[in-house]
């Protein structure tokens, strides 16, 4: 844990340089990253110091226990003592501190779900986890905007995508990312038969145009006429939008607004999004996390949470987690499911920390 701390007041002291450099300010990209960055490495900073300063007293203390002075090493007994109980507290405060809240849990969210495998059903069962996305950040007084919705004929969606805004929007939806999977009678089957359908989840972390910095060079845009259900115009103006960056080849298309203005600043909020996860993602792997070991850490291959309607469940593979009332959590009541695996994550942390450098 040492070690860690030390590393922290490394960095502190290698930001806060770079922050003082005259030329950092003529990069606002990289002073709103230094600030972030700031901001969560200064306590861990006090901390070491503070640590530091508590052991060197015990040092001392101990160098005059065997004082021929009676009352000198009495005196240093009692700073023992003290200081003993000032590095407990410190080392309690410091486990916490080191257990670290992810970076983006207070930006805004992009969620995307998508249809998977099971046809109309799949979609249907993608239109049930938007519904319970948009009650559940109702529920935590965050304001949602439908971004695309790619809807079907019998009340399904294919694709949708929303912007979730608020405090910690980001935090509240986070581990909702993977494969949800549905078990149950679908109301197009005649026959009664229980089906097994899928949808896939991505939540992103929403990006400010500061910190992805587009150019014009880097994109293409394209415009078309927005069309609906089997493909026909629902627009007579070139209203529709679809965006692609050239360098990564991703591609984002947005229909849903009348205006070609609004959809492409719809198109690129998604984008900056989705190139700030990829950047994540490098990142990550440059350090050697394993990111996608971690609980919530977002692969959109992994299935991480089955709904049984005949039973009434809901069962969490992540971390074999199951509860009741389903229509309870379709309405958006996620908080117990959420808890229960922030506190795991929780856990896990501390288990790493415990088991690395002291």
């Amino acid at each position: 844990m040492i070690d860690r701390l030390s590393e922290a007041r490394r960095q502190y002291d290698e930001l806060t340089a770079e922050l003082a450099d005259p030329h950092t300010s003529a990069n606002p990209r990289r002073l709103a990253d230094l600030g972030r960055e700031i901001s969560r490495l200064e306590p861990l900073a006090r901390l070491h110091d503070a640590l530091a300063d508590t052991r060197k007293r015990m040092r001392e203390a101990r160098g005059l226990l065997t004082s021929s002075d009676p009352e000198l090493a009495e005196l240093a007994r009692d700073e023992l003592v003290d200081a003993e109980a000032h590095a407990a507290d410190l080392t309690a405060k410091a486990r916490a501190a080191l257990v670290r809240q992810d970076p983006d849990d207070a930006r805004n969210a992009i969620v995307e779900v998508r249809a998977g495998a099971g046809g109309d059903e799949a979609a249907l069962f993608a239109a049930d986890l938007l519904r319970m996305y948009v009650r559940h950040a109702e529920r935590h007084k965050l304001r949602v905007e439908t971004l695309s919705i790619s809807e079907t004929g019998r009340g399904g969606v294919k694709e949708g995508i929303l912007r979730v805004v608020g405090r910690q929007a980001f935090g509240a939806f986070r581990f909702e990312r993977g494969v949800h999977r549905v078990q149950r009678v679908p109301a197009t089957e005649a026959s009664g038969r229980r089906h097994t359908s899928a949808a896939s989840v991505a939540v992103l972390p929403e990006a400010e145009a500061i910190e992805i910095d587009i150019p014009e060079s880097d994109v293409r845009i394209d415009v078309f006429r927005s069309s609906g259900h089997g493909g026909q115009s629902v627009n007579t103006t070139d209203s529709a939008v679809r965006v692609t960056h050239l360098p990564t080849n991703t591609v984002v298309s947005i229909q849903d607004e009348k205006s070609q203005l609004q959809n492409r600043v719809k198109a690129l909020q998604i984008l900056r999004a989705r190139l700030l996860e990829r950047e994540r993602e490098r990142q990550a792997a440059e350090r050697g996390e394993a990111r996608r070991a971690q609980i919530g850490s977002g692969d959109r291959s992994e299935k991480i949470r089955t709904y049984n309607f005949p039973q009434d469940r809901v069962t969490d593979h992540r971390i074999g987690l199951t509860v009741h009332n389903l229509p309870a959590i379709l309405d958006g009541g996620l908080d117990d499911l959420v808890g229960a695996l922030r506190q795991a994550e929780h856990d896990q942390q501390l288990a790493n920390l415990d088991g690395g450098a002291g």
